[in-house]
C-alpha cells in the first residue's frame, strides 16, 4: 500500500468520534444558521421555493469546509497548544487523536466540501479555493499580525456569499452585506475569547489584539465590532425588503449582545464561556429563527 494511501486509510469508528471531538463538530451552529439565511433569502427572491437538494449541499459544504478549517488550525498550532495550559489537553496534545487521523480527516472533509461546491455549480467549484485560503491562513496569522481575528472574520464571510452563488450562480451585494455582518460577529467574539490566554500567549510569543493591547482594549474592541454587526444585519433587511418579523429577531440579537457584554469584564473573565458558547450560538439561531418566520410570512413555499 501506498504512503498516500495509508495516510488516507479510513479510519475506525472510536477514532472517528475523536476526531469530532476534535474539530469540534457541534460548533457548526454559530456560522450554519447565516448560510440558511442567505440561501433561503436568495431561493425567496428566485421563485420563493426552497430547493431541498440545493440546501442539503450548502449544509455539506459548510460543515465539511468548517471540519477542514478546525482540523488545519489544531494541526498547526498543535506545539502551541501544548504549551498552553488550557489547551495541553486537546486531542492532538494528548494524543487521543494521531497525527494520521487527523490528515486524513481533513483530506476526506476537503474532498467532501470540493465534491459539494462541484454538485452546486461551476461558479462554486472555480471559487472554492478562495474559501479554502484563509481557513488555512488562519492559524498561521497569530505569528505574523496582532489581528488574526480579522481573518478569521474574512474567512468566515465567505459562507453566507458562497450559499447565496450556491442559490443562484451569480453574485449578490446583499449577500456580501450578510457576509461582513457574520465576519465581523464572529470576529468580535473571537477577541473575547482570546482574552482567557492573554498570559501564555505573551509567554509564547502569540500575537492577538488582547495580548498586544489589553484585555480591556479587546473588550471594547468585541463591542465596536457587535455594534457594526447590528448595523450591517439592519442593512441585510433593508437591502432584501424583510418584513417585521426579521427586524424581532434583530432585536433578539442585540438583547444578546447585550447579555454577552454585559457579563464579561477586564477583571472577571469568569462567565467568559457563557458568552463565547452560549450567547454566540443563541445569536445565529434566533436570527435565523426569526429571518425563516419572516420568508414564511412573505411567501416562502416550504414543501
Amino acid at each position: 500500500m501506498s504512503a498516500t494511501a495509508d495516510l488516507l486509510e479510513t479510519p475506525p469508528p472510536g477514532k472517528l468520534k475523536a476526531f469530532l471531538r476534535l474539530v469540534l463538530i457541534e460548533h457548526s451552529v454559530f456560522a450554519l444558521p447565516f448560510a440558511y439565511i442567505a440561501t433561503l433569502t436568495a431561493m425567496f427572491l428566485a421563485d420563493r421555493k426552497v430547493h431541498w437538494g440545493t440546501l442539503f449541499l450548502v449544509t455539506v459544504a459548510m460543515v465539511a469546509l468548517r471540519t477542514f478549517a478546525m482540523a488545519a488550525n489544531r494541526i498547526i498550532d498543535r506545539e502551541i497548544d501544548a504549551r498552553n495550559p488550557r489547551t495541553a489537553n486537546r486531542e492532538l496534545v494528548t494524543g487521543a487523536v494521531s497525527m494520521r487521523t487527523a490528515y486524513t480527516g481533513s483530506a476526506v472533509a476537503l474532498l467532501v466540501f470540493l465534491g459539494a461546491a462541484a454538485l452546486l455549480n461551476p461558479l462554486c467549484l472555480a471559487l472554492a479555493p478562495v474559501a479554502v485560503v484563509p481557513m488555512v491562513v488562519y492559524p498561521y496569522g497569530k505569528r505574523f499580525t496582532d489581528f488574526p481575528h480579522a481573518i478569521l472574520g474574512l474567512a468566515q464571510a465567505m459562507g453566507p456569499v458562497g450559499a447565496w452563488l450556491a442559490v443562484t450562480g451569480s453574485w449578490s451585494w446583499d449577500a456580501v452585506v450578510l457576509g461582513l455582518a457574520v465576519g465581523i460577529w464572529i470576529g468580535g467574539f473571537d477577541l473575547i475569547f482570546g482574552c482567557q490566554d492573554v498570559a501564555a500567549d505573551r509567554a509564547e510569543g502569540v500575537r492577538s489584539v488582547p495580548a498586544r493591547f489589553g484585555i480591556a482594549a479587546a473588550l471594547y474592541g468585541a463591542r465596536g465590532c457587535h455594534l457594526v454587526t447590528t448595523a450591517l444585519l439592519a442593512w441585510y433587511g433593508v437591502l432584501t425588503q424583510a418584513g417585521p418579523a426579521y427586524y424581532v429577531g434583530l432585536v433578539v440579537v442585540v438583547a444578546a449582545f447585550c447579555y454577552e457584554h454585559s457579563i464579561v469584564k477586564p477583571g472577571d473573565l469568569s462567565r467568559l464561556n457563557r458568552a463565547f458558547f452560549t450567547t454566540n450560538g443563541f445569536v445565529g439561531i434566533s436570527l435565523f429563527v426569526f429571518a425563516l418566520l419572516d420568508l414564511v410570512l412573505r411567501g416562502l413555499h416550504l414543501a
